[in-house]
């Protein structure tokens, strides 16, 4: 309980991570706002849930770049190492930051989604935004579940390259090239596609939403259900993430 509330004390304690939360919650919330006020006439129909968290990605960018600075700054600045003084063995101070950083993560996303789901209701009354399904609830209140696996994947990234810029570079890289570029690969891509991490990230929030909604895409013939894709994403995160606490532990912090 110390170690969570020391980490707690240093990640809210500066101001990097209250822009990130504000910027993410503004940028996802204004975006599905203005998409919503645009609607009209017979695409009101088409609106559903799903449509409403369209914009969720650029959120979880934003807080993905938070949890890689909480880690990486504290190597810059050489924090680092009076928490490793602190606690010798390592593990389960990075175990706290990771609990941490990405239990807040996973907040920012639930009230990211919860906002967008709400005010569209509000923008859109005669849209078919009704809570009324599995699917449904999982559309709006599953975010928060990416967001926080998602965190906890840039803090391995964090933990492993230990520089900000090469980091952040490398998270973007990924989630805008090679999980877009990837399936282009013939005769492969399309089952190359189907074990990429945000990918099936991605298909447990819209598994069994229609093809017609705007928003995430919902890509057919993945191996796992919605549950499953969100086991199998964080089977991932959570991989890369002991293997930057086994990498922690062996370098000079």
């Amino acid at each position: 309980m110390t170690l969570l509330t020391v980490e707690r004390i240093k990640l809210l304690s500066t101001r990097s991570p209250w822009w990130c939360m504000i910027l993410s919650t503004a940028l996802t919330v204004g975006l599905t706002v203005i998409f919503a006020a645009t609607v009209k006439g017979s695409d009101v129909a088409d609106f559903d849930v799903g449509t409403t968290q369209f914009a969720y990605n650029f959120g979880l960018v934003v807080m993905m770049v938070m949890s890689t600075l909480a880690v990486t700054t504290e190597y810059r600045f050489g924090t680092i190492r009076s928490t490793f003084l602190a606690v010798p063995t390592r593990t389960p101070a990075l175990v706290a930051k990771g609990v941490v950083v990405a239990g807040l993560a996973g907040l920012v996303g639930e009230i990211t989604a919860i906002g967008s789901w709400g005010l569209a209701k509000v923008i859109q009354p005669d849209a078919p935004l009704s809570l009324s399904t599995a699917n449904e609830y999982r559309n709006v209140f599953g975010v928060g579940l990416v967001y926080l696996l998602a965190s906890v994947f840039a803090m391995a990234i964090g933990l492993i390259v230990r520089q900000s810029a090469g980091a952040i570079v490398i998270e973007l890289v990924y989630l805008f090239l090679l999980e877009n570029l990837l399936p282009a690969i013939p005769r492969i891509g399309d089952h190359i596609q189907h074990w990429l991490p945000f990918t099936t990230g991605d298909n447990f929030i819209v598994a069994n939403q229609p093809h017609h909604s705007d928003g995430p895409p919902v890509i057919d013939g993945m191996p796992f259900g919605p549950w499953g894709s969100l086991l199998y994403f964080a089977a991932v995160c959570i991989g890369l993430f002991v293997i930057g606490c086994v990498l922690a532990k062996k370098r000079d912090a």
